[in-house]
């Protein structure tokens, strides 16, 4: 996984608030853009964003498409950042 698109489309809050929109259920981009004052054109940059770094996946149905989390990549990168805390409080004990 590479981690540094993964934290590049973290740093962004409106990225962000998109991802906790998805976090209860799929929806569609016309859906997510509801909630925003931004124009479409933005939230398909934003979204665009998200799936290069595949933090979300999308599903066409019909004449819609509708995103949703890749919790997997969630895992694997709380996975890392819990197994480098550890490293380092390891690193600190030895002191």
């Amino acid at each position: 996984m590479a981690f540094e698109n993964t934290f590049k489309a973290l740093s962004n809050p409106v990225r962000r608030e998109i991802l906790v929109l998805l976090r209860d259920e799929r929806l569609s981009a016309g859906e997510l853009s509801a909630h925003f004052d931004l124009s479409n054109a933005t939230i398909s940059h934003h979204l665009r964003q998200l799936k290069e770094a595949d933090l979300v996946r999308e599903t066409k149905y019909k004449n819609f498409i509708y995103y949703e989390l890749n919790l997997s990549v969630f895992e694997e990168a709380l996975f890392w950042l819990t197994d480098f805390t550890r490293q380092k409080e390891g690193e600190q004990d030895e002191k």
